[in-house]
């Protein structure tokens, strides 16, 4: 069955200073490699606007509006056909969106949270402003960047009728190995954050000043002029995607921070974890719960804790078991994390959340003839 599909989210057009245009990219192309046609509606903001890096993409259609009014005016026929309309999380004015879209779709419309633990932190002190409490029931859908404890918590506490775990994934076609000899001993990937930046401290900045002789890297914007690096430590403030696979196999190993929001929440796989797999760099990560359900610590990937396990890892692990640990992931990573994955998961939840409502429907129909028969 093919789909017709339209995304609100933050952006495709550009990646500088988010991770959902990378998620979305992927996704998108595995849709459309699957036969759907998808429709992408994204905020015309001058951040973006400045710095996009896919303006026209083959697999799939982009919109831009610059108002709500626009939004309306432009694309409401294109919401109401939709067999699927799914709206993302950071997107400006998204209460007032989601509102509009649940009201006027007439297919099965969808929440996609690629961030759940910010989102769930927020929901009941009125800190964000792209999804509300009462809002999740009216989505047939909750698609979730988080699995485990998190899906029950949206269903039972917050009354979505059906929420999912839909991972991020590293489009294949981009992120690959490449013969670029390894350069740096680690590096890291990841626009600034406060709350992540400790964990890089400990993990990448520390291991450095140590390590006078080894060579470190951090790419990413946003970074204040209070960050001190190390001699020994090039910080890259973008790289635009094409440029992964190079950045990630010229390391040894590629670092993982996770935020706290995060962290604490767990099942919260970054989308840094499957593009660096997918480039055959093994990783190293701090730790947090469901890692296992990702990749197997130990085999799959390295769990650090402090300064003291990276310059171990550093330092001892043999060369040969570092690049069986790379490929056992890549393996892992081919057999239930790729964005072909991805796309046929969320066909499998289209069609689950279809049948609920039809059967929803079929419930109501058979109430009404039972009372009038009364």
């Amino acid at each position: 069955m093919t789909l017709k599909i339209v995304i609100m989210g933050l952006s495709i057009t550009s990646s500088w200073g988010n991770g959902h245009a990378t998620t979305y990219r992927a996704l998108t192309k595995a849709l459309s490699d699957l036969g759907h046609s998808v429709t992408f509606l994204e905020r015309d903001v001058p951040w973006y606007r400045e710095h996009r890096d896919l303006e026209n993409p083959e697999y799939c259609r982009v919109g831009l509006y610059r108002s709500l009014i626009e939004l309306a005016h432009r694309y409401s026929d294109s919401v109401r056909d939709a067999d699927l309309v799914i709206l993302g999380s950071y997107v400006p004015d998204g209460i007032a969106i989601g509102e509009w879209l649940t009201a006027g779709a007439t297919g099965i419309t969808a929440f996609y949270d690629i961030d759940t633990p910010v989102t769930l932190a927020g929901l009941d002190s009125g800190g964000i402003d792209y999804i509300s409490p009462g809002l999740i029931p009216r989505f047939d859908l909750y698609l979730s960047f988080s699995g485990g404890p998190a899906l029950g918590i949206i269903e039972d506490l917050y009354g979505s009728p059906l929420a999912r775990a839909l991972y991020c994934s590293a489009d294949l076609r981009m992120h690959a190995a490449t013969a670029a000899p390894p350069r740096w001993s680690l590096g890291y990937l990841g626009t600034y954050s406060e709350d992540r930046q400790p964990l890089l401290e400990r993990l990448l900045l520390a291991p450095a000043r140590e390590l006078q002789d080894d060579l470190f890297v951090v790419a990413g914007s946003k970074y204040p002029d209070t960050v001190r690096w190390p001699d020994n430590v090039s910080h890259i403030s973008h790289l635009a995607p094409r440029q992964h696979s190079e950045f990630y196999c010229s390391q040894r190993y590629a670092l993982n921070v996770t935020r706290s929001d995060m962290k604490s929440l767990g099942f919260s796989p970054s989308v840094r974890l499957f593009e660096a797999t997918a480039c055959g760099t093994p990783l190293i990560s701090d730790d947090w719960p469901g890692i296992e359900t990702v990749f197997s610590p130990g085999s799959e990937i390295l769990v650090a804790s402090g300064a003291r396990d990276v310059i171990q890892i550093l330092n001892e692990i043999p060369d040969d078991r570092r690049l069986t640990i790379a490929s056992n992931a890549r393996a892992r990573l081919l057999k239930e994390h790729t964005p072909a994955h991805r796309a046929r998961q969320l066909e499998t939840y289209y069609h689950e959340a279809r049948a609920r409502r039809q059967s929803l429907k079929s419930a109501n129909r058979r109430r009404i003839e039972f009372e009038e028969v009364k």
